[in-house]
Protein backbone atom coordinates (compact mmCIF):
# COMPACT_ATOMS: atom_id res chain seq x y z
CA UNK A 1 0.00 0.00 0.00
CA UNK A 2 1.48 3.39 -0.99
CA UNK A 3 2.40 5.96 1.93
CA UNK A 4 -1.03 8.20 0.99
CA UNK A 5 -0.56 11.90 2.26
CA UNK A 6 -3.97 14.53 1.90
CA UNK A 7 -3.45 17.74 0.05
CA UNK A 8 -5.59 21.10 0.17
CA UNK A 9 -7.91 22.18 -2.74
CA UNK A 10 -4.86 24.29 -3.75
CA UNK A 11 -2.53 21.13 -4.17
CA UNK A 12 -0.32 21.98 -0.81
CA UNK A 13 0.31 19.88 2.28
CA UNK A 14 -0.78 22.80 4.39
CA UNK A 15 -3.45 25.77 3.55
CA UNK A 16 -2.11 28.64 1.87
CA UNK A 17 -1.91 32.50 3.00
CA UNK A 18 -1.29 35.64 1.41
CA UNK A 19 -0.58 39.21 3.16
CA UNK A 20 -0.77 42.36 1.34
CA UNK A 21 -1.22 45.38 2.94
CA UNK A 22 -4.39 45.06 5.12
CA UNK A 23 -5.62 42.51 3.73
CA UNK A 24 -5.38 38.74 4.07
CA UNK A 25 -6.44 35.95 2.72
CA UNK A 26 -6.51 32.26 3.92
CA UNK A 27 -7.64 28.64 2.38
CA UNK A 28 -9.33 26.95 5.37
CA UNK A 29 -8.53 23.43 5.29
CA UNK A 30 -10.11 22.83 8.74
CA UNK A 31 -13.58 23.76 7.80
CA UNK A 32 -16.09 20.89 7.53
CA UNK A 33 -19.44 21.16 6.01
CA UNK A 34 -22.90 19.41 5.38
CA UNK A 35 -25.85 20.16 3.47
CA UNK A 36 -28.95 19.69 5.43
CA UNK A 37 -32.31 19.51 3.93
CA UNK A 38 -35.90 19.04 5.62
CA UNK A 39 -37.95 16.42 4.74
CA UNK A 40 -41.32 16.66 4.00
CA UNK A 41 -43.36 16.89 7.08
CA UNK A 42 -40.44 18.04 8.92
CA UNK A 43 -40.14 20.57 11.42
CA UNK A 44 -37.16 22.49 11.61
CA UNK A 45 -34.40 21.24 14.14
CA UNK A 46 -33.26 23.43 16.94
CA UNK A 47 -30.22 20.99 18.32
CA UNK A 48 -27.24 23.62 16.96
CA UNK A 49 -27.14 26.36 19.71
CA UNK A 50 -28.60 28.19 16.71
CA UNK A 51 -31.58 28.97 15.01
CA UNK A 52 -31.34 28.05 11.13
CA UNK A 53 -31.22 31.45 9.23
CA UNK A 54 -33.37 32.21 6.37
CA UNK A 55 -32.75 33.79 2.99
CA UNK A 56 -30.17 35.61 2.96
CA UNK A 57 -29.06 34.62 6.65
CA UNK A 58 -25.72 33.45 8.06
CA UNK A 59 -25.82 32.71 11.72
CA UNK A 60 -23.02 30.96 14.30
CA UNK A 61 -23.16 29.22 17.87
CA UNK A 62 -19.48 28.51 19.45
CA UNK A 63 -19.17 24.90 16.89
CA UNK A 64 -21.67 25.32 14.36
CA UNK A 65 -22.56 27.90 11.55
CA UNK A 66 -24.78 27.53 8.98
CA UNK A 67 -26.29 29.43 5.78
CA UNK A 68 -29.51 29.80 3.92
CA UNK A 69 -29.17 28.23 0.52
CA UNK A 70 -32.98 27.50 -0.19
CA UNK A 71 -36.37 26.92 0.67
CA UNK A 72 -35.80 24.57 3.86
CA UNK A 73 -31.96 23.96 3.10
CA UNK A 74 -29.04 25.19 4.52
CA UNK A 75 -25.01 24.49 4.31
CA UNK A 76 -23.68 24.04 7.66
CA UNK A 77 -19.59 24.29 8.96
CA UNK A 78 -17.76 22.89 11.46
CA UNK A 79 -14.92 24.81 11.85
CA UNK A 80 -11.74 22.65 12.75
CA UNK A 81 -14.10 19.15 12.37
CA UNK A 82 -12.86 18.73 8.39
CA UNK A 83 -11.10 15.68 9.48
CA UNK A 84 -14.09 14.03 10.91
CA UNK A 85 -17.52 12.98 9.76
CA UNK A 86 -19.20 15.88 9.63
CA UNK A 87 -21.94 14.95 8.36
CA UNK A 88 -23.09 11.49 10.38
CA UNK A 89 -22.68 14.37 13.34
CA UNK A 90 -25.20 16.60 12.12
CA UNK A 91 -27.76 13.69 10.77
CA UNK A 92 -27.60 12.33 14.50
CA UNK A 93 -28.64 16.06 15.76
CA UNK A 94 -31.23 16.62 12.76
CA UNK A 95 -32.99 12.57 12.00
CA UNK A 96 -35.76 14.28 10.31
CA UNK A 97 -33.28 16.03 8.05
CA UNK A 98 -31.31 14.82 4.74
CA UNK A 99 -27.94 15.19 5.38
CA UNK A 100 -24.72 15.30 2.79
CA UNK A 101 -21.11 15.64 3.23
CA UNK A 102 -19.82 18.51 1.25
CA UNK A 103 -16.44 19.45 2.78
CA UNK A 104 -14.20 17.84 0.09
CA UNK A 105 -16.87 19.09 -2.78
CA UNK A 106 -16.14 22.95 -1.53
CA UNK A 107 -13.07 25.26 -1.40
CA UNK A 108 -13.22 27.54 1.26
CA UNK A 109 -11.21 31.03 1.62
CA UNK A 110 -11.41 33.34 4.43
CA UNK A 111 -10.26 37.12 3.98
CA UNK A 112 -9.53 39.17 6.77
CA UNK A 113 -8.47 42.89 7.00
CA UNK A 114 -6.22 44.44 9.92
CA UNK A 115 -7.36 47.66 9.08
CA UNK A 116 -11.26 47.44 9.53
CA UNK A 117 -13.73 47.08 7.15
CA UNK A 118 -13.25 49.58 4.55
CA UNK A 119 -10.78 47.71 3.01
CA UNK A 120 -13.44 44.64 3.13
CA UNK A 121 -15.67 46.65 1.06
CA UNK A 122 -13.56 47.68 -1.60
CA UNK A 123 -13.06 44.54 -2.24
CA UNK A 124 -16.64 43.21 -2.22
CA UNK A 125 -17.42 46.19 -4.59
CA UNK A 126 -14.87 44.63 -7.49
CA UNK A 127 -15.08 41.39 -6.48
CA UNK A 128 -19.00 39.91 -6.64
CA UNK A 129 -22.20 41.46 -7.69
CA UNK A 130 -23.04 42.29 -4.07
CA UNK A 131 -23.65 45.55 -2.51
CA UNK A 132 -21.19 45.87 0.08
CA UNK A 133 -22.89 48.39 1.84
CA UNK A 134 -26.53 46.14 2.40
CA UNK A 135 -24.55 43.16 3.04
CA UNK A 136 -23.88 43.71 6.85
CA UNK A 137 -22.12 40.52 9.04
CA UNK A 138 -24.47 38.03 9.45
CA UNK A 139 -25.39 38.19 5.26
CA UNK A 140 -24.85 34.86 3.06
CA UNK A 141 -25.44 34.50 -0.66
CA UNK A 142 -24.88 32.96 -3.71
CA UNK A 143 -23.34 34.91 -6.81
CA UNK A 144 -20.83 35.17 -9.13
CA UNK A 145 -17.17 35.75 -8.49
CA UNK A 146 -15.44 36.29 -12.08
CA UNK A 147 -17.09 33.20 -14.50
CA UNK A 148 -17.63 30.68 -11.61
CA UNK A 149 -20.45 30.12 -8.92
CA UNK A 150 -19.87 30.79 -4.96
CA UNK A 151 -21.16 31.51 -1.72
CA UNK A 152 -20.29 34.56 -0.14
CA UNK A 153 -20.37 34.74 4.09
CA UNK A 154 -19.87 38.29 5.68
CA UNK A 155 -18.31 36.75 9.09
CA UNK A 156 -17.51 40.36 10.64
CA UNK A 157 -16.90 43.88 9.75
CA UNK A 158 -14.04 42.89 8.39
CA UNK A 159 -13.90 38.96 7.75
CA UNK A 160 -15.69 37.65 4.57
CA UNK A 161 -15.43 33.63 3.74
CA UNK A 162 -15.56 32.79 -0.48
CA UNK A 163 -16.61 29.05 -0.80
CA UNK A 164 -16.28 27.19 -3.90
CA UNK A 165 -16.63 24.51 -6.13
CA UNK A 166 -13.29 22.62 -5.09
CA UNK A 167 -12.66 21.85 -8.52
CA UNK A 168 -12.62 25.32 -9.00
CA UNK A 169 -9.83 26.40 -6.22
CA UNK A 170 -7.41 27.13 -7.91
CA UNK A 171 -8.88 29.81 -10.33
CA UNK A 172 -10.82 31.34 -7.13
CA UNK A 173 -7.36 31.41 -5.09
CA UNK A 174 -6.52 33.72 -8.28
CA UNK A 175 -9.46 36.11 -8.52
CA UNK A 176 -8.96 36.63 -4.98
CA UNK A 177 -5.32 37.31 -4.79
CA UNK A 178 -5.12 39.67 -8.27
CA UNK A 179 -8.29 41.84 -7.07
CA UNK A 180 -6.65 41.93 -3.09
CA UNK A 181 -3.12 43.02 -4.86
CA UNK A 182 -5.02 45.59 -6.88
CA UNK A 183 -6.93 47.45 -3.90
CA UNK A 184 -3.93 46.89 -1.79
CA UNK A 185 -1.12 48.46 -4.62
CA UNK A 186 -3.90 51.73 -5.06
CA UNK A 187 -3.97 53.12 -1.68
CA UNK A 188 -2.00 56.19 -1.53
Amino acid sequence: MPDLKPITALGGGTARRLHHGALELEENTEQALASLALRRGATQPASFGIDLPGPGAWAQSVEIAAFWTGPDQWMVEGQNRAGSDFASAVGALCPDCSVTEQTDGFAVFEIRSSAGERPILQLMAKLVNIDPIRFPPGCATRTGLEHMSVFVIRRAAHHIAILGMRSAAGSIWHALEEHIRRIEDRKP
